[in-house]
């Protein structure tokens, strides 16, 4: 939840920029920063650990994707700044990383019954 409300934070603080994002269809997301590549590569296994918790039924699977998420997700704000990135393609490109974080954590949260924070 922390995670998600971080990233609400960010939201707020840039919102002219998530505007720009949201209107725009052909923002490109580049993962050039080690914590970029694996925020990326925990976003593409949502589809995969949903497919398993259903197919096993082990919510567990899910819980572990959320935490996994959350801690690459603060590493990433940590070690890429988002809203005062270098150039205004990079900064899209974080504030698309966030947007795909925040889309994720709430519907994991959600199937496990839990709401989320707009701020903390």
């Amino acid at each position: 939840m922390y995670a998600y409300a971080r990233i609400r934070s960010i939201y707020r603080k840039g919102a002219e920029a998530m505007n720009d994002i949201n209107t725009s269809h052909n923002v490109g997301i580049s993962l050039a920063e080690p914590a970029e590549r694996a925020l990326g590569r925990q976003i593409l296994r949502f589809a995969e650990t949903l497919e398993g918790v259903a197919a096993g039924l082990r919510i567990n699977l899910l819980t572990d994707y959320l935490y996994q998420l959350a801690g690459e997700f603060m590493r990433f704000y940590e070690q890429c700044p988002v809203l005062r990135a270098e150039t205004p393609a990079l900064k899209a490109s974080r504030l698309k990383l966030c947007d795909l974080t925040a889309r994720d954590a709430p519907a994991g949260l959600d199937l496990l019954g839990i709401r989320t924070l707009e701020r903390m």
